[in-house]
């Protein structure tokens, strides 16, 4: 069932608790160098400050690990927010404590407020088996959440990048203000319903691209989508532990040996599930992990001294012909090592197909992360369907897992 967002309650008069992915990239000068994600929760904000609701929002930055950290401070983001919204943004320097109550309490009709990095808290991040362990950490993240419950009336998620973890902002806050509303916001909204829908009934042929460095991280990915898609196309480091399996040499390419069994399973799998499982017929292999590295085209065996770095030019055209009439895409993983020109082509020419299958009307899903930057290093964003805010929450989503974090808030 579907979940209420802030559209389906009223806001008026009432203080408004929003957890959202501020999780944006500084430079050594702490400034904003993408406010993409700022950008993206605009619309739920702007909803709630129009309604009349008195915003409160909570995010963190980056992995400072229960210390404070001014290298990590969202006061950069409030600035950002001030500007984008062309109103006063107020800034709390701790997300808890008697001076952030005071100044939530003071907060009117149509002010907004950011609350400082969560993470500079250790008890946002203790996990839920070990809370359960242990007593003394269990009451440290309640009361820690308590604190955040107690400035508003009403919950809304709209971290979609976070919505696979157990943190106290995400979890145990919603679970303080059980009889209070707690709802999702429209970025939320819209990455469920891309995802999941399209993931419940796709229309055909549904195409999946899986790439990046290791089998493992999309074992679950691949055994939950074998029965829904037409073809998975796999490239990426992870193609070499598929290579290995069977009976190839791979040289000093990227290679998980643990996992030889399990590939040959999902292709065995796959084939038993009607799902055609394509692996590269060639691969460009260097000598050094150097953008100006001896390279050469290979199909099968990779020599001693050389690794794989990218997808060979006649797996492109097998993948752009693989990918031509496609209905629906999901890409996760880049092709090569996308991020070291000249070995970018693969990625290149996937991201360039994925685009003109949605051209011609395919609906094409883009699992944040590094397939995400490769679509925004090609100034593709406006070419495809749906580019997810989360890359683990997305991987995830794809593997069908129920986020707990989503399925507490208020059903429609």
């Amino acid at each position: 069932m579907a979940k209420k967002t802030v559209a389906d309650i009223d806001v008026q008069g009432k203080k408004v608790l929003m957890r959202c992915d501020f999780n944006v990239p500084l430079d050594d000068d702490c400034n904003i160098t993408s406010d993409d994600r700022i950008v993206k929760a605009l619309p739920t904000i702007k909803n709630i400050l129009d309604a009349g609701g008195a915003l409160i929002l909570m995010s963190h930055l980056g992995r400072p690990k229960g210390q404070r950290n001014e290298k990590m401070s969202l006061a950069p983001v409030a600035e950002r927010l001030s500007q984008l919204l062309n109103r006063d943004v107020v800034f709390a320097e701790d997300c808890v404590g008697d001076e952030t109550k005071a100044k939530a309490e003071a907060l009117k009709s149509g002010d907004c407020m950011l609350l400082e990095n969560l993470r500079f808290h250790k008890e946002e991040t203790i996990k839920d088996k070990a809370a359960k362990e242990d007593t003394q950490l269990r009451e440290a993240k309640e009361n820690f959440a308590k604190q955040l419950a107690d400035l508003a009336d009403i919950y809304v998620d709209d971290a979609f990048g976070t919505a696979h973890r157990d943190n106290a902002s995400m979890y145990t806050v919603p679970q303080m203000m059980e009889g209070k509303p707690r709802v999702i916001g429209f970025l939320v909204e819209k990455e469920l319903k891309f995802l999941g829908d399209t993931l419940s009934s796709p229309e055909k042929p549904f195409v999946a691209i899986l790439g990046g460095a290791k089998v493992s991280d999309k074992i679950g990915v691949i055994e939950n989508l074998l029965d829904k898609v037409d073809r998975i196309l796999i490239g990426g480091a992870m193609a070499y532990t598929f290579f290995k399996a069977d009976g190839q040499t791979v040289g000093k390419s990227l290679c998980e040996d643990d996992f030889l069994d399990k590939a040959t399973a999902l292709f065995e799998q796959a084939k038993e599930a009607g799902c055609e499982m394509l692996l590269p017929v060639d691969t460009v292999v260097a000598k050094e992990f150097k953008a100006n590295a001896e390279r050469k085209v290979v199909s099968g065996d990779i020599e001693t001294d050389w690794q794989g770095m990218d997808i060979g030019p006649e797996t492109r055209k097998l993948f752009v012909d693989k990918l031509a009439g496609a209905k629906t895409i999901v890409w996760n993983g880049p092709m090569g090592v996308f991020e070291l020109p000249p070995f970018d082509e693969g990625t290149k020419a996937v991201a360039l197909a994925v685009a003109q299958a949605t051209d011609n009307g395919a609906r094409s899903i883009i699992g944040g992360g590094d397939s995400a930057s490769a679509i925004a290093k090609l100034n593709l964003q406006d070419k495809v369907s749906h580019i997810s805010t989360g890359g683990g929450a997305s991987l995830e989503l794809l593997e069908g897992k129920q986020f707990k974090a989503i399925e507490i808030l208020d059903e429609k």
